[in-house]
């Protein structure tokens, strides 16, 4: 397949990426670099073993016009979309931004993508979106582990600014049915993605950083003086939230098993992850045994929505289409974003 990978430079679209031109896939990058790693896709391209299969472009997804002539003169049939903007405080604090950047970029390339369906290729035939269980919000503890089928009423704008692209697509779909047009889409919601490349080609880079894994991780390495647990008052088994993880592996193995498994016509939303979830002290304690170095701790007051257990099911994947993930204990995902800042202590550099 041609496949376009949105936010190809980024953590999540590079693994992608990597994975794709394992397979055999030509692929094209399309990433403005305001939060992605131009060295991550020269890293990709120096070790894939036909690095012409991997195309680069400097480009906003906001930009129709540009994405249109992309696809039309790399025939891409495929679109893989992780370009966004990620951060929930910030969405916040900056919710046109999300709205601008999330759900209109995401409208411009699904506009560039049914003008395609006019090109003598056939155009996009398939959109895999990374969505966000962020979608959810809060649901109620007897909703967790979350189903599909849980009730999507996002509390903040980052999760609101993706609902509104799964509700995009799904009306692109029926469009394109009603119309004799071919096309076919799919959402993947996850919460915490961790862990990195097993060889260590690439990995997680962000500025700042907020996930709990990397920020443990930096600790220990002595990059920052302690980390903060947010309340350690919930009712769990000792006080702190628990989240899932799935690693970043396993997140483009899910892309790519879906992106192969397309029907026409359908709009189908899977939940991704290990099915069990991991309190923040389990995960400090994994990452110090994991670094061998005592991570300085402070228990900090409870941030305002932060729910006491959170973590997806993933059966309805696993039975329709036999994907389940492979990383599934914590201090083998840890210890691959371990060797990864170990030999990359400055990330890809800046």
């Amino acid at each position: 397949m041609k496949v376009l990978v949105t936010g190809g430079a980024g953590y999540i679209g590079s693994h992608a990426a990597q994975r794709l031109l394992a397979d055999g896939h030509s692929v094209v990058v399309v990433d403005n670099l305001s939060r992605g790693h131009a060295r991550a896709v020269q890293r990709l391209r120096e070790h894939a073993r036909n690095g012409d299969r991997l195309g680069f472009e400097h480009l906003d997804i906001r930009a129709t016009d540009p994405i249109e002539t992309l696809i039309r003169e790399h025939r891409i049939d495929t679109v893989m979309h992780f370009a966004a903007l990620t951060y929930v405080g910030e969405s916040v604090e900056k919710p046109l931004d999300y709205y601008e950047n999330n759900t209109a970029g995401s409208l411009s390339l699904l506009r560039a993508c049914e003008r395609s369906w006019s090109h003598a290729h056939g155009g996009v035939r398939r959109f895999v979106f990374s969505s966000t269980a962020a979608t959810y919000g809060e649901p109620p503890a007897d909703r967790v582990p979350i189903r599909e089928d849980c009730p999507q009423n996002p509390i903040n704008p980052y999760g609101a600014s993706k609902l509104m692209v799964e509700r995009m697509l799904r009306d692109s779909v029926a469009a394109a049915a009603r119309s004799g047009s071919d096309f076919a889409a799919a959402c993947l919601r996850y919460f915490n993605v961790a862990g990195a490349d097993h060889t260590g080609l690439i990995g997680e880079d962000h500025d700042p950083e907020t996930h709990l894994i990397p920020i443990a991780i930096q600790a220990a390495m002595g990059k920052r003086p302690g980390m903060t647990i947010f309340g350690e008052d919930y009712p769990t088994t000792d006080g702190t939230c628990v989240r899932d993880y799935v690693h970043v592996e396993d997140l483009a193995d899910a892309h790519v098993t879906v992106m192969q498994k397309m029907t026409t016509g359908t709009c189908v939303a899977y939940n991704l992850g290990i099915g069990r979830g991991y309190s923040v002290k389990e995960v400090i304690a994994a990452v110090e045994r994991v670094t061998a170095k005592p991570i300085p701790v402070r228990i900090g007051e409870r941030r305002a929505g932060d729910p006491p257990v959170l973590f997806a099911d993933p059966a309805k994947i696993r039975a329709e289409l036999g994907w389940s993930a492979s990383w599934t204990d914590l201090e083998r995902i840890i210890s691959t974003a371990w060797e990864w800042m170990r030999r990359n202590p400055e990330g890809y550099g800046r």
